[in-house]
């Protein structure tokens, strides 16, 4: 769906992105994760046209990103950025109908879109009168996906979409999104630093590290067949204290106190 070749990216003196090479599979959720500043956020801004690369290639189904077709481009994907990224002065009815009006659609497709949308993310309606302030932290995540799908775009774009929201809120929500997913079968990239929701949603798993891809695969290959040692070290830093401790038992020894 999205083909990247030697893509590059600099900020004066500092590589985000080395050439990379990328294709994302259609109608599949890929995940991009790595550590802080690894380049996974530059990256998915570089996917909706935020970000112009310095070098390479990008083509959104088959089509060139250059400026002239970038905004057709980009109202075939939907994006959500960290905490949602919604309009305070609006209501969630009015965020999410921002996009369709500003196209000229008519009053009563935005009406029956909005109400199909809150349906399809299980957002109560009187909820879309509210202000964002006035919603819960997992509300306005979905309030936020509403709008990126208001369009009905062909690509979803989610970067960090479940940062902000408590630990309860986060599990219910991801599986309402993985749900969602499926249930539209569009093409999703993620971004994270979680490896849990990487393996709970990603297809694709894509493990960046300072710029470059260390791995791409499915989980089980980066678990079993790991391309590098840091991809190791990343995985098993990512285990849960209770796992650990599983692992270690109160009397663990060495191991469970290294």
């Amino acid at each position: 769906m999205i083909e990247l070749s030697g893509v590059t990216k600099r900020y004066g003196e500092r590589v985000a992105l080395h050439p990379l090479d990328l294709a994302i599979p259609r109608g599949r959720t890929t995940v991009l994760i790595g550590t802080s500043g690894c380049g996974k956020s530059t990256l998915i801004r570089m996917l909706v046209g935020l970000v112009e690369p310095d070098g390479g290639t990008l083509a959104f189904d088959g089509v060139p990103y250059r400026t002239p077709e970038l905004m057709s481009l980009r109202r075939r994907m939907g994006y959500v950025i960290q905490e949602g990224g919604l309009f305070p002065h609006l209501t969630a009815r009015r965020n999410v109908a921002l996009l369709p009006r500003h196209l000229g659609w008519d009053a009563a497709r935005i009406d029956a879109r909005v109400t199909e949308l809150a349906q399809l993310v299980q957002l109560p309606g009187e909820a879309l009168d509210r202000y964002p302030v006035e919603l819960s932290g997992g509300q306005r995540q979905r309030v936020s996906l509403m709008r990126a799908l208001a369009l009905d775009p062909d690509v979803l774009l989610l970067d960090e979409p479940l940062g902000a929201v408590d630990p309860l809120v986060r599990a219910e929500l991801s599986a309402d999104l993985r749900a969602i997913f499926r249930r539209l079968g569009k093409t999703v990239v993620m971004v994270t630093h979680d490896m849990g929701e990487a393996a709970f949603f990603g297809d694709l798993v894509v493990l960046l590290r300072e710029g470059r891809v260390v791995q791409k695969g499915p989980l089980s290959e980066l678990l079993e067949r790991p391309a590098d040692p840091f991809v190791t070290r990343f995985i098993n830093a990512q285990r849960s204290p209770l796992e650990a401790l599983r692992a270690g038992g109160p009397e663990g020894g060495d191991d469970a106190q290294k």
